[in-house]
């Protein structure tokens, strides 16, 4: 097969833009539903319900499905006893029946073909067809190449499913987005400082919090649920916020100290932090004489940060980050520096999560009441009678390690690179299977994907959407939403150990297939039977169910079980505590750095300054979306069409830009955004930086609603800069100008 054809094709099998669904927001998501559903609710008495947990976004909130006797859909409502949702839903997860009955869902398998004309295009298949085609190109790549020659990329709860079918197919090149284009540089910061990584949700212990501080973290823009609930708490009981960003966001508006920072400078206010944290002697200095290494070391290295060093550096006032610090110490150590969740910025990441981490050291916060917690779980058995896994010949590793040693999970940008043409045969990447993710619009760097593109044998999508990444498919597989299938339950760290469950609430629409079943048949096909002696997920779910002292009756009564555990969330005060580091102590310096070449302290390098007429492009969230997954879903949609650009009014009159004018971006790459934005004049974004949310300007006119609607701001990071330590792709380094007639530029091809 010819490896020359990876444009992106009009998918002719796709279902056309459907009508809007009836109804519009009127003041609540929920009142968008009820409109649309089938009759009028009475009472919950009328309804029945059915236990899921939410993946609008994926904080997998414990939520009830509630039917009425003909199996129509009324209303998606938080679980009461889950500690994630604690009885709501945000925006989104209330809205998430949209997911369900978007008019532009995949429904049927799909596989590039050449018609009559020669023209490329997509024809509808069975299942059996698809999958056999998918088993086929696989063995063949492992025949001429070796199997360890295919990536996974993943997303989600369809990671669990793919990964297991892969590792039982002896293969081991997973990556996906959330570690490095997200939050790898945490993980890794963290870890080193105190041998454990932040994980999700985020051990910050916010609702016990009396100051809270937050670095360019968006909170109440993106809307995960207990976060933002916690936060609430936080703000009701009296706790300081403290918010570092160039920009007036929500939360800043919230803030007892706002330290609008020029952008870029972020580990130069951390530093200076540290130093007055210690040369002011208001560090929790009990607590770092009994479980920190490296002290003096850090005190030597910090000695010349002082507040003024870093106005200079960072536009701030000495005394308001004095005031700010003042203010962390005051409350220890019931406060919290928040790790952040999207921390892969300018490619010193991971060093500016250190720094954080130290302030949170230095604090006494790890470990403590108000601080950071250390977290809980029920661990759920392995089914019975499953071998082990073949051993791979190579794996992410191979390729990975030696460049980013800290990197602690497969790299998307690493096998990305190793997907290129020029790229070593031995570990060359030859195969995509993608799932969860719409793979092109997260991960910068396009015209890189599209050559890697090019080299590979075989792309194959999972999704529930014709998503930008499903044109440049070989083969489409139209996973069925989470309100229509079984998954893996939710397990994960937090302050209590619980499980929550998920079942089917409807019949998958069209020939959409949950996940599970997905992977089960493609390994069957590649006689990997031994691997799946079960029949369906629910007789692996009743197996653990089992085995934890629960059943599937009790879960579908319950939706979320909450299990007993004897290990602590705290440090008792004077605990001999272990921490799970080389020296068994929180490391301010870190061994584990110096051993593998990187700086054991953090140090302020200087980033790329602004030009002339360009400004820092930074973007962010909204609370009703979710990246770029949801912007046609035909509930959220109403609540946010589309995307705009935030401009400082004094910037707008230098430009002669008006609220409200429609405006094209040009980065300092010469690239221009694929559509126009509009204007939104406001004094809470700086003179040297501009604004955009993330997730909007799709270029799929399969999706109907969300076509063209704002701009795409990943098209304009095309100036990325990689973190040395764990390899994440820092995107904040990019800056914009305005073009305020139309360029003309060719549509984008679709």
């Amino acid at each position: 097969m010819k490896t020359t054809r990876r444009q992106f094709i009009k998918i002719s099998g796709f279902t056309a833009a459907g009508a809007v669904v009836a109804g519009s927001v009127l003041g609540s998501v929920q009142k968008v539903i009820e409109k649309s559903a089938q009759g009028n609710i009475t009472s919950d008495s009328d309804l029945t319900r059915t236990p899921t947990y939410c993946e609008v976004c994926f904080w997998k909130c414990g939520a009830w499905v509630y039917k009425d006797k003909k199996g129509n859909i009324k209303k998606l409502v938080g679980n009461a006893n889950d500690q994630h949702a604690r009885g709501k839903l945000c925006p989104r997860g209330t809205g998430g029946l949209g997911m369900y009955t978007d008019k532009d869902r995949l429904l049927k398998p799909k596989i590039r073909v050449k018609n009559a004309k020669g023209n490329e295009t997509f024809k509808d298949v069975e299942w059996d067809e698809a999958i056999s085609y998918i088993a086929d190109k696989m063995e063949a790549i492992d025949k001429k190449y070796g199997k360890e020659h295919i990536a996974l990329f993943i997303h989600g709860a369809p990671a669990a499913h793919f990964e297991y079918l892969f590792k039982s197919y002896g293969v081991e090149n997973s990556a996906e987005p959330a570690y490095a284009q997200c939050a790898g540089p945490r993980e890794a910061g963290f870890f080193a400082t105190f041998g454990s990584g932040v994980g999700s949700p985020e051990p910050a212990d916010m609702q016990n919090s009396k100051c809270i501080t937050f670095i360019g973290n968006h909170v109440g823009e993106n809307m995960h649920n207990s976060f933002v609930q916690e936060v609430s708490t936080a703000i009701d009981n009296g706790a300081s916020i403290i918010v570092v960003d160039p920009r007036l966001s929500t939360i800043a508006a919230k803030t007892k100290f706002w330290l609008p920072i020029k952008p870029g400078t972020d580990i130069a206010l951390l530093l200076s932090w540290i130093h007055i944290l210690i040369y002011d002697n208001i560090y929790n200095k009990e607590y770092v004489d009994k479980y920190a290494y490296g002290f003096d070391q850090l005190k030597e290295h910090v000695k010349n940060y002082t507040a003024e060093w870093a106005s200079a550096i960072t536009t701030i006032d000495p005394n308001l980050i004095r005031d700010a610090v003042y203010e962390m110490a005051k409350a220890a150590p019931a406060s919290v520096v928040h790790p952040g969740r999207h921390t892969t910025w300018y490619g010193d990441d991971t060093q500016r999560e250190r720094a954080m981490a130290i302030i949170n050291a230095l604090l006494g916060a790890y470990g403590s009441r108000g601080g950071i917690y250390m977290g809980v779980k029920q661990k759920l058995p392995e089914y019975p009678g499953v071998p082990a896994f073949p051993e791979p010949k190579w794996t992410w590793k191979e390729i990975t390690k030696d460049k980013f040693k800290g990197a602690s999970v497969g790299v998307t940008n690493v096998l990305i690179d190793a997907s290129l043409a020029t790229y070593e045969p031995e570990h060359q990447i030859k195969a995509w299977f993608i799932a969860g993710t719409s793979f092109i619009n997260s991960i910068p760097d396009k015209k890189k994907i599209l050559k890697a593109m090019e080299n590979q044998e075989l792309i194959v999508v999972v999704d529930t959407m014709p998503m930008e990444m499903t044109g440049y498919a070989d083969v489409v597989l139209p996973e069925c939403t989470y309100l229509e299938r079984h998954d893996y339950c939710r397990a994960g760290k937090n302050r209590i150990a619980q499980v929550a469950y998920r079942e089917p609430a409807v019949e998958p629409k069209g020939d959409s297939k949950p996940a599970w079943w997905i992977a089960r048949e493609i390994g069957l096909k590649l006689g990997l039977e031994k691997y799946y002696p079960w029949q369906n997920l629910e007789e692996v779910l009743a197996y653990q169910f089992e085995q934890i002292g629960t059943s599937l009756k009790e879960m579908k009564k319950l939706g979320v079980k909450t299990f007993e555990s004897s290990d602590p969330i705290y440090i008792a005060p004077g605990e001999d505590y272990q921490f799970n580091t080389n020296t068994g102590k929180i490391e301010l310096y870190s061994t584990d750095f110096e051993a593998m070449g990187y700086d054991p302290l953090p140090k302020y390098t200087p980033n790329e300054e602004v030009t002339p007429g360009f400004y820092h492009f930074i973007y962010g969230r909204v609370p009703m979306h979710t990246f770029g997954r949801t912007q046609n879903n035909p509930y959220l949609y109403e609540l946010k069409k589309e995307n705009e650009i935030w401009i400082n009014p004094k910037i707008g009159k230098i430009w002669d830009i008006k609220n409200d004018d429609m405006i094209w971006l040009k980065n300092q790459d010469e690239v221009i955004s694929n559509f126009a934005i509009k204007v939104r004049l406001t004094e809470r974004i700086g003179l040297d930086s501009v604004y955009v949310a993330h997730g909007f300007g799709h270029t799929s006119k399969f999706l109907s609603k969300a076509f063209g609607k704002g701009i795409n701001d990943s098209e304009l990071i095309t100036n990325i800069k990689i973190d040395p330590v764990m390899g994440g792709t820092g995107m904040r380094a990019n800056f914009v100008t305005f073009l305020t007639e139309n360029p003309k530029i060719e549509e984008v091809k679709s």
